[in-house]
């Protein structure tokens, strides 16, 4: 796939990003490319070739964004570039990076792989989320990692009735629940004890957070259910729907919430070379190999 047309997306005021957004740019220069920059860092580029866009309208425009940042800025565009047919790539200039491929010293090499066609693209799912209140639905949002019903305070307990498909699974009292995405399975639902997701895989898995209940454990669910979960009125707080710890939408006893698989998918490019057991290797400090 030709990428005629690119977008630039940054983590703003940040020096790192600053070098690597210019890096970019001059190397869309050379490949002759239209260059469209993310509005909220449009000021700390170099020149004037380009043109200043928000998200949707690189979206609707772009062959390919590159996210310069961590993976939370990567979340936050991927959100609204999931809708739109587009490759997204990124450049880890945040913690972690399990989403940003790309090493800021290689950048020059990295692209040069993208543009020769070496790469390999993968089609990551979201989660829709709603949140109804007497059969209304009073709010939604996507996520890319998880959704999470928790409580507005830290270490307070919530009780609620998970259904999955109309079957009712179990009730609760805990911190909350994470409902993740292979993808999201290396983040929040990581910590919290879930297990990790191949990110081809069709599943969700379900982590409950501090269970008042030894038995409690993370179960892993076909991605295509519906996922409802029923906040007990005996709830004195109104609780929380987080999604991606980006996005909250408030939630009070007797509400449900309801998650599925979104429509849209975040098509993810890699540069050859690409293993995501070498990621988890090096995010995580697992062993090298024996022999």
């Amino acid at each position: 796939m030709p990428y005629n047309t690119v977008g630039l997306i940054g983590k703003a005021a940040h020096e790192g990003a600053h070098v690597s957004l210019n890096a970019l740019a001059d190397y869309l220069r050379a490949k002759q490319c239209t260059i469209l920059v993310e509005e909220s860092v449009a000021q700390e580029m170099d020149g004037d070739d380009f043109t200043v866009c928000d998200l949707v309208s690189i979206g609707k425009q772009a062959d390919l964004a590159v996210v310069v940042g961590g993976d939370g800025n990567m979340l936050g565009a991927a959100r609204v570039l999931s809708r739109f047919n587009i490759h997204v790539v990124g450049v880890n200039r945040g913690n972690l990076g399990f989403l940003t491929d790309i090493h800021p010293d290689e950048v020059v090499q990295q692209m040069d792989l993208i543009y020769n066609g070496e790469t390999m693209v993968e089609q990551r799912f979201l989660l829709e989320v709603e949140v109804y209140r007497h059969e209304q639905l009073k709010s939604n949002n996507s996520a890319v990692n998880e959704v999470v019903l928790h409580h507005g305070k830290v270490a307070h307990m919530t009780e609620f009735e998970v259904f999955i498909d109309d079957q009712f699974v179990f009730s609760q009292r805990s911190d909350g629940l994470i409902v993740a995405t292979p993808t999201g399975s290396t983040a929040y639902s990581l910590s919290g004890g879930g297990p990790i997701l191949m990110p081809h895989l069709d599943a969700l898995t379900l982590v409950p957070m501090f269970p008042h209940t030894l038995s409690s454990r993370p179960i892993v669910v076909d991605a295509n259910s519906t996922i409802s979960m029923r906040v007990s009125k005996a709830n004195v707080d109104s609780v929380q729907v987080s999604c991606d710890s980006h996005i909250v939408l408030p939630a009070l006893p007797g509400d449900e919430i309801r998650v599925r698989k979104s429509n849209d998918r975040l098509s993810l490019v890699h540069p050859a070379g690409y293993s995501y057991f070498n990621v988890l290797r090096k995010k995580l400090g697992w062993g090298s190999k024996l022999f």
